[in-house]
Order: structure tokens, then C-alpha cells, then sequence
């Protein structure tokens, strides 16, 4: 059966912006709905059902949808878990798996926000819990690779050639793959593999030594 999480990403279920409209959320909800529908001989899926018409139900009421943007605010305002590993702190490693922090957490925000697809300073402070001067070289090095950019609203927002190098090594990379489940927008379904994103890891144990970024 499917798990609903404290942190389920109800947008992240149904694939769409946190500033969509009603229309758009019934008309997404139909058209999943009808993929997943048990009765559907070929797609169906009764866990994965279950929790579109879960998020459907909580996003469709202008009430609930308030109370748990609400909740989901104040969560993603906490630092994430995994930043607190000795692994980001010291350096070369630490150097180089900060840069990965900030990557993945602006890919997870790109996906996640269309309408705000970046992140300023002070959000990647309070959600790595790394003073700007520990972020400063990472952005410089991000930036000068082409991997980010700055938004028209001074926010840093990843290109997608910073995408390209996420996607091309998530599969592969331990570090990478702990850091995109542990963002926000990251998973909320444990099924079978392939069917929906994993679920957040809350808790992560050692890492696994930095990955190299490819030269110019």
C-alpha cells in the first residue's frame, strides 16, 4: 500500500505549480486520474490513484489548501537534514559537495515553482544552514561554469546546462541522488520503482566522496 508522508508534496503529486488555479488543478486531476484509474487495464494503479485523490482533495478546497500551504511553508524554511553532515563543511570535499547542495536545491525549485524558479541568498542560507560567505565561492564557481544564473529578480536560478549535469548524474552519484530526495519538492510515494519519485530521506548516513565537475 502507498505511504502517505508528513511532508507529501501534494503539488509534486499532481505535477503542477503551487499557484495553480482551480480549473488547472481539476482539469491535471482528471487526466491522471483516468491514467491510474484501477479500472484502467493498462495503466492502472490503485496506490498511485489513491494519492492523486488524496492531493485532489486537499488542493480542490480553498480551506485545506490554505492550512497546508501554510504547514508547508514554515517546513521548508527549516534547513534540510542532510546539510548538517561534516561531509559540507571541511574542505576540499566540503567545497565541492556544497556546490552540489546548491545545485540540486535549485533544480528541486525550478521543478517545483515556475512562477519563482529561483532562490535567493538567504533561502539557500536557511535551507543549507551555511552562512553566505561558506556559499560565496560555490555560487561564483556555479556561475562561471553556466550551471546557474541570476533571475531578473536577483534570485539565483539554475540553466539548464545545471540541469543537464544533475539529471546526467542522479542515477549514478549517491550524493546527488540523497540531495535531490531530500529537497522539498523531492518525492512523496514508496511503490514500486518507477511509478513516483522516492520518498524523502529525512536522515542520511555517510556520503560518498564528492563527484568531479567536468572541466571548461
Amino acid at each position: 500500500m502507498a505511504q502517505m508522508k508528513p511532508d507529501t508534496d501534494y503539488y509534486e503529486v499532481l505535477q503542477i505549480s503551487r499557484h495553480a488555479d482551480v480549473e488547472t488543478i481539476h482539469r491535471v486531476y482528471r487526466m491522471m486520474a483516468t491514467r491510474f484509474h484501477p479500472d484502467n487495464p493498462r495503466t492502472g494503479d490503485t496506490e498511485i490513484f489513491l494519492l492523486l485523490k488524496r492531493a485532489y482533495e486537499v488542493l480542490s478546497d480553498a480551506d485545506r489548501r490554505a492550512r497546508y500551504d501554510s504547514t508547508r511553508m514554515i517546513e521548508e524554511e527549516a534547513p534540510l537534514p542532510i546539510f548538517e553532515l561534516k561531509d559540507f563543511v571541511y574542505g576540499l570535499k566540503g567545497e565541492v559537495n556544497r556546490r552540489l547542495g546548491v545545485l540540486s536545491l535549485l533544480y528541486n525549485r525550478r521543478r517545483a515553482n515556475e512562477d519563482r524558479p529561483g532562490l535567493s541568498v538567504m533561502d539557500l542560507e536557511k535551507r543549507m544552514a551555511f552562512p553566505r560567505e561558506h556559499l560565496n565561492f560555490a555560487l561564483w564557481y556555479l556561475r562561471a561554469k553556466g550551471y546557474i544564473r541570476q533571475e531578473d529578480n536577483s534570485d539565483c536560478g539554475i540553466t539548464a546546462e545545471g540541469i543537464d549535469f544533475i539529471e546526467s548524474h542522479s542515477s549514478s552519484d549517491e550524493l546527488i541522488k540523497r540531495l535531490i530526495q531530500a529537497g522539498p519538492s523531492s518525492g512523496v510515494y514508496e511503490g514500486e520503482e518507477g511509478a513516483m519519485p522516492d520518498a524523502v530521506m529525512s536522515r542520511c548516513g555517510e556520503l560518498q566522496p564528492a563527484i568531479a565537475f567536468p572541466a571548461n
